[in-house]
């Protein structure tokens, strides 16, 4: 693998993994938010059961191997992703939910410091907030759009959920493999979304175009690319480092809603994406 692909590894993931909130908003009028999800682990599981069974991968060798991939399974993909998808299910702005979620590098940070001893920088902190000053520009505009405040709520829980997977995944899960470790993460998420949508959703579904694109799309290039990449990025960097590339995704997010959706990318938004630029360089350097 040449130095060139590895340099562009993190940025290739911010692209991917701002297509998750374009894929959530093409679902979700078709689908309830759990449902969606509850369809996405299994269409995942199926595929990467597949690939593990065809390149013969390792699997977890112990009991508490399989319990630390599933638990961080749990806060990465069922808590973040079922709380950025019932937010939106709820009317939050795409923009909103990815400002909020964008506030994970700076309490990465504080945990990096706390949990596994990470040495974090002053250039870094000063990177981290210059980032979120560009987070709040770029999305500024979503937040004159009326909201219920009870749709905040599940963003937040999101937000601590990506937040504390992170962490937990760098100081227990860092030489697992990527295919196996897939399974063990989307195996118990699957479950515990199961349950949740049968406490509180009726499994409705609308089968649509749209919508089955959609799944597509967050299966092959979110769930499979993305989180690969993802968990590729946690073993080989520090927790800040790979919190503050989150910073990228709501202005990347902005720019296919713009390209897509025709959503107005203002002069405004411009500038905060240069200070999100430059808050994540001073924060990876």
């Amino acid at each position: 693998m040449s130095p060139a692909s590895v340099r562009a590894f993190p940025f290739l993931f911010v692209v991917l993994w701002s297509t998750g909130f374009i894929g959530a908003r093409l679902g979700l009028p078709h689908v309830e938010a759990l449902t969606f999800l509850l369809i996405r682990y299994v269409a995942v599981l199926v595929l990467m059961l597949l690939v593990a069974l065809a390149t013969r991968a390792p699997w977890p060798p112990t009991r508490g191997d399989w319990f630390h991939m599933g638990m961080a399974g749990l806060l990465i993909h069922g808590v973040y992703l079922g709380g950025v998808f019932i937010a939106i299910g709820m009317g939050l702005p795409a923009g909103v939910a990815s400002l909020i979620v964008g506030l994970q590098p700076l309490l990465t940070a504080v945990g990096a410091g706390w949990l596994l001893g990470e040495v974090v920088l002053g250039r870094q902190w000063l990177g981290l907030f210059l980032g979120l000053a560009g987070v709040a520009l770029v999305v500024a505009d979503k937040l004159g759009t009326g909201f219920s405040a009870t749709a905040l709520v599940p963003v937040f829980v999101a937000l601590l959920g990506i937040t504390c997977g992170t962490l937990y995944q760098k100081r227990y899960c860092r030489k697992l493999d990527w295919r196996t470790g897939s399974i063990a993460q989307f195996v118990p998420t699957a479950l515990v979304t199961l349950v949740a949508a049968a406490l509180t959703e009726h499994f409705r579904v609308q089968w649509t175009g749209e919508l089955v694109f959609a799944i597509a799309w967050l299966v092959l290039v979110l769930s499979v690319g993305a989180v690969s990449l993802l968990n590729w990025l946690i073993r080989q960097s520090s927790a800040v480092n790979v919190a503050s590339l989150f910073y990228l995704v709501p202005p990347c997010t902005a720019l296919f809603a713009w390209l897509l959706f025709g959503e107005v990318f203002t002069g405004l938004a411009m500038v905060g994406m240069v200070m999100t630029v430059g808050g994540v360089y001073l924060a990876r350097k």
